[in-house]
């Protein structure tokens, strides 16, 4: 029987390791592509325990002809757009890529994909980022809640929405996107608070650091666990009828949540490091993320197998290991 081929952008990021990882048990054939950097030792340390069973070659979303080119050659079955200037704070100060990366990025590899391989699936990575602060009268956001974005991430991932949306209608491809919550996971970078706070905690009971600077410690964030949420994107681009849905635990926690959660576990005050710093704070807030997922659940019958606690967990002893 033949392989089915998936390609993906942003493949040595967090979900595009696990989402490799899971494809590859399941008998796929996977390609990516990856940005060059100057220290290439760094660039693929996600994909090192199965590198060599992937296909992966240097690209960028910013290249119509290199998209082009991997298209026309790999044929795939399926399509992930992962690549991305994924840091929310970040796209404040590099607005002009952020908006190029995340929304003609999606622009180009879209077209390299109606051009070359257009009997193919093709998933849009779209971010709870898209809602801002407009929230439903329950207090959740769902595929019906308005769009509302309060960062130039958000309003990138929001053209990206769109213009799937518009290419799916226009020329009849089965395209879907995936309205992700925040997900987390060891991969993490750790600049992004969850996995920042975690290793930090860790070096501070190790006593490596003293200290742990945050920006809003009342921001409220519905977070899971990229390994639940990959496994949500093959269920979402393999639906029969392409349809755009959210993914999310439906539980939401504060930032001071998670520092708490995480330093009570290792017996640690947060009283005594924890300072907030203005650099980290946003020029305009995004309060609170609560995502309804019941479209999904009842679709699929998806659930996540992780909680926030386990979860953090996890990355507790992941640190605590590589540390050792």
């Amino acid at each position: 029987m033949k392989k089915r081929k998936a390609f993906i952008t942003g493949i040595n990021g967090q979900d595009g390791s696990y989402l490799s990882e899971y494809l590859l048990e399941n008998g796929y054939e996977v390609y990516g592509i990856v940005r060059r950097n100057s220290v290439p030792e760094n660039q693929s340390n996600r994909l090192e325990k199965f590198n060599d069973k992937l296909n992966v070659e240097y690209g960028d979303l910013l290249d119509f002809s290199c998209l082009s080119k991997n298209l026309q050659l790999i044929q795939p079955d399926e399509i992930y757009n992962l690549g991305a200037q994924s840091h929310v704070r970040i796209s404040f100060d590099i607005p002009q890529f952020t908006a190029q990366t995340n929304a003609l990025g999606v622009l180009n590899i879209l077209e390299a994909y109606r051009i070359n391989s257009p009997k193919a699936k093709f998933y849009q990575a779209s971010s709870s980022e898209m809602f801002g602060n407009s929230v439903d009268e329950d207090g959740f956001q769902r595929e019906s809640t308005p769009f509302n974005p309060v960062s130039p991430y958000g309003c990138a991932k929001v053209f990206g929405y769109n213009i799937t949306r518009n290419y799916r209608h226009s020329y009849k491809l089965h395209i879907v996107n995936g309205i992700l919550f925040n997900h987390e996971s060891p991969r993490r970078g750790s600049n992004f608070v969850t996995n920042k706070v975690v290793k930090t905690a860790v070096q501070i009971k190790l006593g490596i650091s003293d200290s742990l600077e945050l920006g809003n410690m009342d921001s409220y964030r519905d977070w899971g666990h990229s390994k639940d949420y990959v496994k949500a994107m093959h269920l979402i681009i393999n639906n029969k009828t392409p349809e755009d849905l959210v993914v999310a635990t439906g539980v939401t926690h504060s930032v001071r949540d998670m520092t708490d959660y995480v330093f009570k576990k290792l017996d640690l005050d947060t009283k005594k490091y924890i300072t907030q710093n203005a650099k980290y704070l946003r020029p305009q807030e995004l309060k609170y993320l609560k995502g309804d997922s019941t479209k999904l659940r009842e679709k699929f019958n998806w659930k996540p197998e992780y909680t926030f606690e386990t979860l953090l967990d996890e990355m507790i002893d992941f640190w605590l290991e590589s540390y050792k």
